[in-house]
């Protein structure tokens, strides 16, 4: 009788104890403390024998890649014309939506090493989990390259329990050399950044600025790399200061002096279609927003009708 009384104490004690360690780790995970040992957490993260980073380079972007099995993948990506960032994409729903934390700490047959935690993260419901922009992920990347481990932990989705994903610094030294060769040889934009630019005009003026030229030329090269690009459309406007006949000649004025900077800077002049509509199409009650030449990047499989002049003008410069 006895023994069966200390069994029954020695259970109730075990159980205790399991259910106050999950009420801990669930309080700090919902204050954004997130806590664990290895052995308390679900980790995931490449081992000696399948650590692998893999590196896709073009001059539109550069990435590099790590599986996490049984996760799915940790990114580092640069963009054109951007800076880097990271992110990490999971198969399944593993992770509870909110607050994370990510640190860089020692690999397991490093131990004593101090953490550096980075900060907290946010874990999204989408396919990417986490995305960090560039101070967190060059800090990563600096862990790596020094032999730690960047790991990302967040409360499992489905009981309080947290789960680790550990990149790993193994196989990673040299696919980085590679990467940093292919950021070194970007493009200076991307298509969204010049898709739809604007070149602004002081009243009655023509002139190009310096930086109306470095928004050209960078469009020009943007153009000679990307094949898929088709046309460009040019469309010149004035503000409605002035007669119908003088804006009209104007506006024509301003679209072909853009025409022909981009013509000079190497775009072919059968891809491009000039316009000019005068006031005709205003953005704005104030007239030096209307002073403008818009330029706009068609590629394969867009809309074929050509669109009107007063859609869509973005704002890369101005």
């Amino acid at each position: 009788m006895a023994t069966q009384q200390r069994a029954g104490q020695a259970l109730r004690s075990i159980s205790t104890g399991r259910h106050f360690r999950r009420s801990i780790l669930a309080l700090m995970v919902g204050g954004g403390l997130l806590w664990a040992s290895a052995a308390d957490a679900r980790s995931f993260g490449a081992g000696i024998e399948n650590s692998d980073w893999y590196l896709s380079d073009s001059v539109f972007s550069c990435t590099l890649s790590h599986e996490v099995p049984g996760y799915g993948r940790a990114v580092f990506s640069h963009k054109a014309g951007e800076q880097l960032t990271f992110y990490l994409e999971s198969d399944l729903p593993l992770m509870r939506p909110g607050r994370g934390l990510l640190v860089v700490e020692a690999p397991t047959w490093r131990p004593g090493e101090a953490t550096r935690r980075l900060g907290h993260v946010d874990v999204s419901d989408s396919r990417k989990t986490v995305e960090v922009g560039q101070r967190e992920a060059m800090a990563m990347v600096e862990g790596l390259l020094s032999g730690m481990a960047p790991t990302v932990t967040r409360q499992a989705r489905h009981d309080s329990d947290p789960v680790r994903v550990r990149l790993s610094n193994i196989n990673f030294r040299t696919p980085f050399e590679d990467y940093r060769r292919c950021v070194s040889g970007l493009l200076p934009v991307n298509f969204e950044q010049i898709q739809r630019s604007r070149v602004p005009f002081a009243s009655g003026s023509t002139a190009l600025s310096d930086g109306d030229r470095r928004m050209l030329d960078n469009i020009a090269t943007y153009v000679s790399a990307d094949q898929t690009v088709e046309r460009l459309l040019v469309d010149g406007h004035s503000d409605s200061i002035g007669s119908r006949i003088q804006n009209r000649a104007l506006s024509e004025q301003r679209a072909q002096v853009v025409a022909d900077y981009l013509i000079k800077a190497g775009v072919p002049e059968s891809m491009i279609i000039v316009r000019s509509h005068a006031d005709q199409f205003p953005v704005s009650g104030r007239a030096a927003d209307n002073r403008r030449t818009t330029i706009r990047l068609e590629r394969e499989g867009d809309n074929k009708e050509i669109r009107r002049a007063d859609r869509g003008a973005g704002a890369y410069n101005g």
